[in-house]
């Protein structure tokens, strides 16, 4: 299909049904909390009107303004931005305790906050997620269903397609993010299904070849071990909650991932896309790692953004992710630069610094914080996913026994 033809409101409702019967499951009785860029409410009210013809009991959207937040950054003390207030935090935590299911909607001017205080963002998410620790913790441990998705707003299109006028390069964008989730295909919801499963293969193989550690290499001068943790899980697009119900964390999704052993990631990684970290771009880095933590990197822009993501805690030093993408993606072909994580992480393989996803690990969900670390799972108070793979990535599988195996060839899976 051309996007010259392609018109959204044809499309639209089969999107958020696919959210929310296939990557959600709502059903009677469920409450669901949508996480929204105010520029999407339009995305947001079909959203609830569906989430109510599905059968939920409650629906509670939560509007984010980059244009406020920006003004609150440049005007605002440090004392202020860091002091979260409580019911905002028992906010969260009600609704986490209540069970609630939570979509949000990733949708955000990548130049947002281009020029603020780089002490002033640091310290303000730093204090929020020490706030939120509790409620983030027990999210990334999958206690409740929840879903990132996309939707296409005017600063984001715009910057993903400078060269379109602005509502040209927004239905441009919701064509992008239509295709990534293979909604033109005859039968969405079966070829999600059946790709989730091809997924799953990867996951089951991964599994049980037992990997001591992954080596990577690339032509951009990548050359990584990532040692794996006794008990690894690399999971694919479905998972499942603390009630035993199914659902998708990530729509799109291309991934199978899981964490790495903390101690044990040493050499030099490259990133190979930009990463958009809090409405600033970090481009071109690297990160050089021994036993496990960074002791040097660099970055041709953004970096003393890098610098906060890594001064974060200790735990932010490290990785908490490794993730496997297929270079030959829906999202990878399409040769679009999103300026957004949900997108490029499809696209390419990459890490995350920082915690580590307990259900990455045997068992790991009904441990405690110095149990998962003593199994070699970090931990810390952010997460932060970025791209390192290409056309030219190549990844090596290597038992305890020293026997190797090619999983990557030319960026993509060879198993």
């Amino acid at each position: 299909m051309d996007y010259k033809n392609f018109k959204v409101e044809d499309y639209i409702e089969k999107y958020v049904e696919l959210i929310l019967k296939v990557g959600l499951k709502i059903k009677n009785g469920d409450k669901l909390v949508v996480r929204c860029p105010i520029e999407a409410r339009d995305f947001a009210v079909e959203c609830t009107r569906k989430a109510y013809e599905l059968g939920a009991g409650e629906v509670v959207v939560d509007y984010r303004d980059q244009l406020i937040s920006r003004l609150k950054y440049e005007n605002e003390s440090l004392d202020v931005l860091t002091d979260i207030p409580k019911h905002k935090v028992d906010k969260e935590n009600y609704y986490m305790e209540k069970k609630a299911k939570y979509l949000s909607v990733t949708g955000s001017d990548p130049d947002a906050f281009k020029g603020v205080d780089a002490e002033k963002l640091f310290k303000s998410n730093l204090a929020n997620s020490k706030a939120l620790r509790d409620f983030s913790a027990k999210m990334m441990a999958n206690y409740v269903s929840w879903i990132v998705v996309g939707a296409s707003i005017p600063s984001w299109a715009t910057k993903v397609f400078p060269d379109l006028e602005e509502g040209e390069a927004v239905r441009r964008l919701w064509f992008e993010i239509f295709n990534s989730v293979r909604l033109f295909e005859e039968d969405p919801i079966k070829a999600l299904e059946n790709h989730v499963d091809n997924l799953n293969r990867y996951s089951k193989f991964l599994n049980e070849a037992k990997f001591e550690k992954l080596i990577y290499k690339s032509k951009k001068g990548t050359d990584l071990e990532v040692g794996l943790p006794k008990g690894y899980i690399f999971a694919g697009a479905g998972d499942v909650n603390s009630d035993g119900e199914e659902f998708i964390a990530n729509m799109p999704s291309e991934e199978v991932f899981s964490a790495p052993r903390l101690d044990g990631v040493n050499g030099k990684v490259y990133s190979t896309l930009p990463l958009n970290y809090n409405g600033n771009l970090i481009e071109d880095f690297y990160l050089v790692f021994k036993d496990g933590e960074v002791v040097d990197y660099d970055a041709k822009a953004g970096k003393e953004y890098l610098k906060n993501i890594l001064d974060t805690d200790e735990g932010a030093k490290r990785l908490g992710e490794v993730a496997l993408v297929s270079y030959n993606t829906p999202i990878s072909m399409r040769k679009v630069l999103f300026y957004n994580t949900l997108y490029d992480e499809n696209a390419s393989c990459h890490f995350a610094l920082g915690k580590s996803y307990p259900t990455c690990l045997e068992g790991g969900e009904k441990l405690s914080i110095e149990e998962l670390k003593e199994r070699g799972m970090n931990d810390s108070l952010t997460h932060v996913d970025f791209m390192v793979g290409d056309e030219t990535t190549e990844i090596i599988g290597v038992k305890e026994n020293g026997d190797q195996v090619q999983i990557f060839k030319e960026g993509n899976f060879v198993i």
